[in-house]
């Protein structure tokens, strides 16, 4: 929801930055790589009940999600570091509830639960959309530099962030703050499924 603005305010930053980098010879899938590896870090110190630890490498391993795409442009896209890049976020999306659940089972187990089968609505959702307009040869003209097509909602990364942060901010506040975004989450699956039925419904 406030992605776009966001990326709007960030992206000269993210221009320098990723200039530099190409310069010294760095990849869009090294950075992917080690956001991701900075991600699992961030969810292994949550998971030791270290959750300020866990926000640090949490927002290095996003920084890191801003500027492979970055990288990406200034040098050569591939299909490959779309691929990289999509299937990695979610898989660091989907780590950090279950690290809360490991940190404290009796407490956020089943808040962890609920949330992750959120983000499988959201997330299934938004990968259909994207296989299927790429069938139509659909573009997305809200986001043109994106490897698919990318189909907003309520619950983009800027808010899933957002919400991770406040977790590790307040990690007792889990419980509640998880199943207020699964709810988030599952106004956006429905605001996907009726874009989905709206635009899939005539034929090609």
């Amino acid at each position: 929801m406030f992605d776009r603005p966001a990326q709007a305010l960030i992206a000269p930053a993210l221009q320098a930055a990723g200039r530099w980098l190409v310069q010294r010879g760095a990849t869009a899938d090294g950075i992917t790589w080690a956001g991701f590896g900075l991600g699992l870090a961030a969810a292994a110190a949550i998971a030791l009940q270290q959750p300020l630890a866990g926000l640090a490498l949490l927002l290095a391993s996003r920084l890191c999600d801003g500027l492979d795409g970055t990288v990406a442009r200034l040098t050569r896209p591939t299909d490959r570091g779309a691929f990289l890049d999509i299937t990695l976020d979610f898989l660091f999306y989907a780590s950090i509830p279950l690290a809360f659940a490991l940190a404290d089972p009796p407490a956020n187990a089943l808040a962890a639960a609920v949330l992750l089968a959120a983000f499988i609505g959201t997330g299934s959702s938004f990968l259909a959309f994207a296989v299927l307009a790429e069938r139509r040869q659909l573009t997305s003209p809200a986001h043109p530099g994106k490897g698919l097509y990318y189909l907003g909602g309520l619950t983009e990364a800027g808010e899933t962030l957002a919400c991770f942060a406040a977790m590790c901010l307040w990690p007792g506040a889990f419980a509640p703050l998880a199943l207020g975004f699964a709810a988030l989450c599952g106004l956006a699956l429905l605001a996907r499924l009726h874009a989905g039925w709206r635009c899939f419904g005539a034929a090609p």
